[in-house]
């Protein structure tokens, strides 16, 4: 496979210097607050009494989010790595920044780990006593047929309803109102795509899938996930009309209607190809005695370097109309004239940090805790260390797993989720106890990746933790315990079970070999137990067809391929397992 060329320096500087170069080239209208580094705020937006809209998603996408930053639109982006959600502390930075006593509204694409991470920070903020309401967008009508609306993911769409709501917030409407409106323009909005080439991960360097010279993908996601079905190249009036036939098809516009359209290129595609593509749009549109209200032709909502593109209409009535007249000013859309300068000085009810004003728990008295088994906690942070090198190792084959059937970031996730447990894990005192080693890891995970990982995983940690919290040591029941415990929090929070194409088919397995074992077994037989359920699982599932995240779109495509969720489950436990064999061979 072809490896890609990209200006970047180290991998793991990418988004901290994407972040900074974008402030310093637009300091009048952007700037980073809170301790995360990944919550971009307006210069001019936030002022009190003012609903804070807050956007967010992977980067790579540029210039969606933070392009949309700006007076009349969002407040505020949170900032998540390349494909990737942003985490709860990075979306909470954002909230907090651009909270001015009127609630904060979240805008996300309808995406599994966008839709868990942001809903943990609203839970958060919740708490605290900040109203929230949220969005998904989901426009990509390839995605899902029109009964199965709620489980479209969003593509180019978020342009509108971005501008939508950044309208209604900025004209002062409260905060049920400012979700209404952007709901209504959600449902207003339909898009779909084409690629003719992928894309590459920075930190890979290889395409994230394959298509042939003479291939399109028809309704191909904005991370690369496959379309609905490939297809011999055809001319740009071919494409056009059969992605406005679609698109039409649903929206079922009459003679006289209005719309506003977006022509959006996906990375490499040429502005040359874009007026094609709306000049076919037009002749389409007139002939259906459609009126084009206002149009935008360029790049909006990007996927790295894929060539393609997609084609966005949205249904206007005079309220839609209205709003998306009203001025604002970003790094990526300008309408009509706004008054600049910076509202600092009226946001004096923002919040830049959590609450410290809740009650303390009064500490209790140390209980002793059952150090019967062979893991110690000291064995136990060795055998993570071990998965976390392991993750690393098949970084690249995750990945390559991911990119038949999503986007192709899972090891790419998966690794910098593991070495910031590592990272963390480096620092745990020698004292430690498992539990917490586990609160340890789950806070590092959770805060480096966000993502779908970032979520299922630190809840599996704390819910391991706290099964084995009256414990210092692990004994083979103690250990299945553990894993049933972080088996039990992944089903609880992402709803999956088994038979859906997920890490829940190599988890269910591994944990009811484990049980068996541990019932007559040493740790060591525990292990090898799990891995063997985790290896087993793991190959069943090229047998599913998917019911789950990203991969669900594809129905029967995603049959003959082993799920990269299920995939890492099994490299974590097959490193556990040969950690403990280290152990064993070393006594």
């Amino acid at each position: 496979m072809t490896k890609t060329k990209k200006l970047i320096n180290a991998p793991e500087d990418i988004i901290p210097q994407l972040v900074s170069g974008m402030v310093a080239a637009h300091p009048d209208l952007l700037s980073v607050e809170g301790d995360s580094g990944r919550a971009i705020v307006a210069v001019d937006g936030p002022r009190d009494g003012k609903v804070g809209v807050v956007v967010g998603g992977g980067s790579g996408h540029e210039p969606a989010f933070a392009g949309y930053v700006g007076r009349g639109l969002a407040d505020a982006a949170a900032v998540g790595n390349i494909f990737a959600s942003p985490s709860p502390e990075q979306i909470l930075d954002a909230a907090r920044a651009v909270d001015c006593g009127a609630g904060i509204l979240f805008l996300y694409g309808n995406y599994t780990g966008d839709v868990m991470n942001f809903t943990m920070a609203a839970e958060e903020l919740e708490a605290a006593g900040t109203a929230v309401q949220q969005v998904q967008v989901a426009d990509d009508i390839a995605s899902a047929p029109v009964e199965r609306r709620d489980e479209r993911r969003g593509i180019a769409g978020d342009f509108f309803v971005f501008k939508i709501a950044g309208a209604a917030a900025d004209l002062g409407e409260p905060l049920s109102r400012v979700a209404a409106l952007a709901q209504k323009a959600n449902l207003a909005t339909f898009s779909m795509g084409v690629a003719l080439g992928a894309c590459s991960l920075p930190q890979t360097g290889k395409p994230n899938f394959e298509i042939g010279d003479d291939e399109m993908e028809i309704g191909m996601g904005l991370h690369g996930e496959p379309g609905i079905r490939r297809e011999k190249l055809a001319s740009a009036d071919s494409v056009t009309d059969e992605l406005m036939d679609t698109i039409l098809g649903e929206m079922a516009p009459k003679p006289g209607d209005r719309v506003a359209v977006l022509v959006n290129g996906l990375g490499s595609t040429s502005q040359v190809e874009l007026y094609i593509i709306f000049n076919r749009l037009k002749q389409i549109l007139d002939a259906r005695e459609i009126t084009i209200h206002r149009s935008w032709v360029g790049e909006y909502a990007t996927s790295l370097e894929m060539a393609g593109a997609s084609i966005t209409l949205i249904r206007l009535d005079d309220e839609l109309t209205t709003l998306l007249d009203h001025p604002c000013r970003s790094v990526a859309l300008t309408v009509g004239a706004v008054e600049t300068g910076s509202t600092a000085d009226v946001r004096s009810s923002r919040k830049t940090a959590a609450s410290t004003n809740a009650p303390q728990a009064s500490p209790s008295a140390p209980v002793a805790l059952n150090e019967s088994g062979l893991i110690t906690p000291t064995i136990f942070r060795r055998m993570m260390q071990h998965a976390g090198d392991q993750i690393i190792t098949e970084r690249d084959w995750l990945s390559e797993l991911d990119g038949v059937i999503g986007d192709g970031d899972h090891g790419v996730t998966m690794e910098i989720g593991w070495k910031a447990v590592q990272a963390a894990l480096n620092n745990a005192p020698a004292e430690e106890t498992i539990e917490g080693s586990c609160k340890r890891m789950a806070k590092a995970f959770l805060d480096a990746v966000g993502a779908s990982s970032g979520p299922l995983y630190a809840t599996a940690f704390l819910r391991a933790g706290a099964a084995v919290s009256d414990r210092r040591n692990l004994g083979p029941n103690a250990l299945a315990l553990w894993l049933a415990a972080a088996l039990q929090g992944i089903r609880d929070r992402g709803r999956a079970e088994a038979g859906d194409k997920t890490m829940i088919d190599a988890w269910v397995p591994a944990v009811e070999a484990a049980q068996e074992a541990a019932a007559s077994g040493s740790e060591l037989a525990v292990l090898q137990a799990a891995r063997d359920g985790a290896e087993a699982g793991m190959k069943a599932t090229a047998d599913l067809e998917s019911r789950r995240g990203r991969s669900a779109k594809l129905g029967a495509r995603s049959r003959g391929h082993i799920d990269p969720g299920a995939a890492s489950t099994y490299v974590i436990l097959r490193a556990m397992a040969a950690a403990m064999e280290q152990e064993a061979a070393a006594q």
